[in-house]
């Protein structure tokens, strides 16, 4: 195999796992989410803080990796050689391909914390696409196995 061929193939495999990152915004539902009730409490934001959110850790980054890295090192040698090779080609791969899934996919996100109304006080993290600043009013949503913060418009 080309390491062109190689390329593309790692290209596409990270496009793949892009796609498979699920979205931590609070602009964005998951089906589950749709069409389920939730509970908005209205509170004042405290304090923000940058954080990271882990990328996923699932099987197709690794499977993916060892797909590539198998293919690449059946190229290398002929026999038995080849066969080694591919094999820890595939090993080597789906190691690198786990780690490359989980840095494709990681987030940058806010820790927000919220003093409500009630004078609870909570801390939701979400994507950071939007800003927040202490003293902002905002809402909290809660439902369906996930807690945003919004803007009050």
């Amino acid at each position: 195999m080309k390491i062109s061929s190689l390329l593309i193939a790692l290209l596409a495999a990270s496009i793949i796992l892009d796609g498979c990152a699920s979205s931590k915004s609070s602009s964005a539902y998951t089906r589950g989410q749709a069409r389920k009730e939730s509970t908005v409490k209205n509170g004042t934001v405290e304090s923000v803080r940058l954080v990271t959110i882990e990328g996923t850790k699932t099987p197709v980054g690794s499977v993916a990796g060892g797909a590539v890295g198998g293919v690449a090192g059946s190229n290398v040698g002929s026999g038995k050689g080849s066969v080694v090779a591919a094999i820890l080609g595939g090993v080597a791969g789906g190691v690198a391909g786990a780690a490359t899934e989980e840095v494709v996919t990681r987030q940058q996100g806010l820790e927000i914390l919220v003093k409500l109304d009630s004078g609870n006080t909570v801390a939701v993290t979400q994507k950071a696409d939007e800003e927040f600043k202490p003293g902002e009013r905002v809402h909290v949503i809660s439902g369906a196995g996930a807690s945003r913060v919004t803007h009050i418009e």
